[in-house]
């Protein structure tokens, strides 16, 4: 699944540069981020789940999140001037590639996170995305360490 999102992220990334979508892609994010909060909460009230650790634990990684946006943005911004130095260097003029790339990634994380707080509150989604949504939280539980008994 994570090949799939890394092409993905790759084609939109660079077609979002390419068109100079990338306004429209960062609102796209921060509109998915807040849904992703808010339904996070109301999944976690809904089933009895609700601990302010895990909600504090959730916005330091929005925070990460917009850190590792905001560090993309400035690499971007670091390569512009660099290019812009050597003239005839690209046959394009750079403006963005690097943050359309994490913003993408973000996107997409956001979206199935949502679906994943859509299916915990009880709605129903199509067997397909489903299947994809399953697919990316069964790949990503294998890749995580073993938690501590006596982390609380």
């Amino acid at each position: 699944m994570d090949k799939i999102k890394l092409a993905i992220t790759g084609v939109l990334g660079a077609l979002t540069a390419f068109w100079g979508w990338f306004g429209w892609l960062l609102v796209a994010w921060v509109v998915l981020m807040t849904a992703d909060i808010f339904t996070g909460m109301a999944a976690a009230a809904k089933n009895g789940e609700w601990a302010s650790k895990a909600a504090r634990d959730g916005l330091w990684h929005k925070a990460a999140c917009i850190a590792a946006v905001a560090v993309s943005g400035i690499l971007d911004l670091v390569v512009g001037q660099i290019l812009a130095t050597v003239p005839d260097l690209l046959p394009f003029t750079y403006t963005t590639l690097l943050c359309p790339l994490v913003l993408v990634w973000y996107v997409l994380t956001e979206a199935g996170s949502i679906l994943e707080n859509a299916q915990k509150m009880g709605g129903r989604i199509p067997p397909w995305l489903q299947w994809a949504v399953n697919a990316m939280r069964n790949q990503v539980d294998a890749a995580a360490p073993e938690k501590d008994p006596s982390d609380k």
